[in-house]
């Protein structure tokens, strides 16, 4: 996948400008895509110029003039066609992390046991923001109205995907935490 799809994906949702899109791309994609601020200003550019998306310019007194961005015709064929397009093989893993615990008979563990604490403390502040999301997209509704109700499901699938993502590294992180100070003791 590229981050073009993710871009256009994100703006499904509507009308962005780069600003709102880098911090909406946060909250909505995060989970499975992540991407600078200048690398969606420069792939935002690049669809301009290949009709994939439209800018509109809104002036503005005290500050840079802002652009807002959508999604046109040709970028709903091209995300059209991205989705019949078979995905092939998954990405592989490619996690610091896991790269020192495969070194764990060196004797770094204390070392190896704080980066896991870290990576944990890392996915519970990520389930904390993925929880507000979904408080926000459920709007009170329970799981199943949303999912039978709403007009676009991805979104909410996609966050789940988040989640559970997050709750795994975290059981993982209990149970290599727990190996790793048996093993020092």
């Amino acid at each position: 996948m590229t981050l073009r799809n993710a871009v256009m994906a994100t703006l499904l949702e509507g009308e962005a400008s780069g600003y709102d899109l880098a911090k909406g791309f946060n909250a909505s994609v995060a989970n499975f895509w992540t991407a600078t601020p200048q690398q969606l200003y420069r792939e935002l550019d690049r669809m301009a110029r290949e009709g994939l998306v439209t800018a509109r310019v809104i002036r503005q007194d005290r500050r840079p003039d802002k652009r807002l961005f959508s999604l046109t015709d040709a970028g709903h064929d091209a995300l059209r066609a991205y989705l019949a397009d078979p995905l092939g093989r998954p990405t592989a893993v490619r996690d610091g992390l896991l790269v020192k615990v495969q070194c764990a008979e060196l004797g770094e563990l204390a070392a190896i046991r704080a980066d896991i604490a870290d990576r944990m403390d890392w996915a519970r502040a990520k389930l904390t923001g993925y929880e507000r999301l979904r408080e926000r997209l459920l709007g009170g509704r329970t799981e199943d109205e949303f999912l039978a109700e709403a007009d676009r499901v991805g979104p909410y699938l996609t966050l789940l995907r988040g989640i559970s993502f997050e709750e795994e590294n975290l059981r993982w992180g209990a149970l290599a935490l727990r190996v790793l100070k048996a093993r020092s003791s």
